[in-house]
């Protein structure tokens, strides 16, 4: 609260330096007070560590976006939750928080920021649909001193002379397969290996095959790489004989889904996959030929089974990620902030909101962290900004001014009665 005076009794105007003397200020005499101004101080205040996800505080300008109806308001009180339609609100009004939900183009999740905002939904225990396995990454080395396998090699021999990586795949129901890659050395051929591709291979004969491996259909399960002298992949050759040695070694691989609904032929659907190499002439994340033992390395693939929504984070930009049971994130939506030229013009709207006022200016709403808006913090509140240790000290500083007034007074008292002593 700022204060003024009331009226201002005038005892002498101010004059002008002469050639002889300076200038005299005004001498003036306030009398009364009344109120100027009472002034909300929208200052940091510290934040208070909570652990609830939902629970939301801005550290820096801005403040949430909520909505009752067609009306909107703002808050930097964020201790927020979600109700039964999965909708993040405020728990203690039921105010609807805004941000932006996620869309997915061409199977790319994106937000647009853009947009008008629009209320947040979370759907907990909501579905992941199952993903078939579409691109299988192979970055192992193969030990330039593996021996070759000789015609009517023994089985000792032949596991000795073997490399075997697996590495686990999915169809298109989200059934768990086997991918078998197993890796001998050409006999009379330098640097180069023959790769034979099972799916499932400790299944009953028959079962989940590879049919193909190359851009057409065969019933070849093989396919060759080839390696420079300094140890990097130089080139592919698929199981029908094209031979890739530029860009991105692919070999495209190819296998029945057993119990899928038969194609107009009567055949179960053919999964196709690219298995990945490496770049030619790279050593980062690509196959290689060194005289050092060999290693396993499938380090990546990109199919999943079917998952449920158990769990979400939201990070310093307002970003909701949904955390899936089958090991999945996916982009929900992100939270909106707003910012005002004047937010002392905010008008208390009652439960710690606001409304934009004629002097506020309008709300610009975007997303954290850009145009001077501040970085959301999750799992805690912000608190007053009020200074309790410098309040108690003004309040002592009080107290002991009116004590040692009321003393003076006290004292004066004391020595006006001494006086009618005396004269008695």
């Amino acid at each position: 609260m700022n204060f003024q005076d009331l009226l201002s009794q005038n005892l002498q105007g101010a004059a002008r330096p002469t050639g002889d003397l300076g200038g005299v200020n005004p001498k003036q005499v306030g009398l009364g007070m009344n109120v100027a101004t009472i002034d909300t101080l929208h200052l940091q205040g510290s934040l208070q560590t909570t652990g609830v996800v939902s629970d939301l505080a801005v550290q820096g300008n801005g403040y949430f976006v909520l909505k009752s109806g067609e009306k909107s308001f703002y808050t930097r009180a964020g201790a927020f939750g979600v109700d039964e339609a999965g909708t993040l609100v405020n728990p203690a009004n039921g105010m609807r928080v805004q941000g932006w939900m996620a869309r997915t183009v061409d199977g790319r999740q994106f937000v647009n920021t853009a947009a008008d905002v629009e209320d947040l939904i979370i759907p907990i225990g909501s579905k992941d649909p199952a993903a078939a396995t579409s691109e299988v990454f192979l970055a192992s080395n193969l030990d330039k001193r593996t021996p070759e396998i000789p015609p009517g090699a023994g089985p000792a021999e032949i596991r000795d002379g073997t490399w075997t990586i697996d590495k686990d795949i999915y169809d298109t129901f989200g059934n768990l397969h086997t991918l078998r890659v197993n890796f001998t050395k050409l006999a009379g051929v330098n640097n180069q290996w023959q790769a034979q591709v099972t799916v499932d291979p400790d299944e009953a004969t028959g079962t989940n095959t590879v049919v193909d491996i190359g851009t057409q259909n065969s019933a070849a399960d093989t396919f060759t790489v080839e390696f420079d002298n300094f140890g990097a992949i130089l080139r592919a050759t698929d199981g029908v004989g094209d031979v890739i040695d530029t860009g991105e070694l692919q070999v495209q691989v190819a296998f029945d889904v057993l119990g899928s609904t038969p194609g107009p032929a009567g055949a179960p659907i053919r999964q196709t996959f690219n298995l990945n190499l490496g770049t030619v002439g790279s050593m980062v994340n690509s196959m290689t030929q060194f005289a050092e033992t060999s290693s396993t390395k499938a380090y990546r693939q990109n199919g999943y089974s079917m998952g449920y929504l158990e769990s979400y984070q939201i990070d310093q930009s307002g970003r909701i990620t949904g955390v899936y049971s089958n090991g999945t994130n996916r982009l929900i939506g992100q939270i909106a902030l707003a910012s005002f030229t004047n937010p002392g013009g905010l008008e208390k709207a009652g439960e710690t909101t606001y409304v934009a006022s004629s002097n506020s200016g309008e709300a610009a709403v975007g997303e954290s962290l850009i145009a001077g808006k501040g970085k959301i913090i999750s799992g805690a509140l912000e608190m007053s900004n009020v200074d309790l240790a410098e309040q108690f000290t003004d309040m002592i500083i009080t107290q002991r001014g009116f004590q040692a007034n009321s003393r003076t007074i006290q004292t004066s008292d004391q020595m006006l009665q001494e006086l009618l002593t005396l004269k008695r």
